[in-house]
């Protein structure tokens, strides 16, 4: 059974930083496209970013030349850190795992088939 637990959220200024890692368990981590969501109050799954298995990125436009992903396949893990964050990234953080091995293309919302349990950032004005 796969199992993805999220960490790192929190409380922060706008213009500050937070670091979320993401701990997964249960499955070939190499193998996978991982990626990160948010939900804010009363709006829909966002799509944040994405890695592939072989370490190519894309990012939400909201999102691009301040958030980065990263993994570490040796620990299991994915990583998501949030730079010059702003009120409007106020929301549960989620990660995700794809539910096929080795996609060759971009997985959409529906393809990711474990998710965590979200953790909250709420940025401050």
């Amino acid at each position: 059974q796969v199992q993805l637990v999220e960490s790192g959220g929190g409380l922060v200024q706008a213009g500050g930083s937070l670091r979320l890692s993401c701990a997964a368990s249960g499955l070939t981590f190499s193998g996978y496209f991982l990626g990160w969501f948010r939900q804010a109050p009363g709006k829909e799954h966002e799509f944040v970013a994405t890695i592939s298995w072989n370490d190519s990125t894309r990012y939400a436009d909201s999102v691009k030349g301040r958030f980065t992903i990263s993994r570490d396949n040796a620990k299991n893990t994915v990583n998501l850190q949030m730079n010059n964050l702003k009120p409007e990234d106020t929301a549960v953080y989620y990660c995700a795992a794809d539910s096929a091995m080795y996609r060759n293309a971009f997985p959409g919302l529906r393809n990711f088939g474990s998710w965590g349990q979200g953790t909250q950032v709420t940025v401050s004005s």
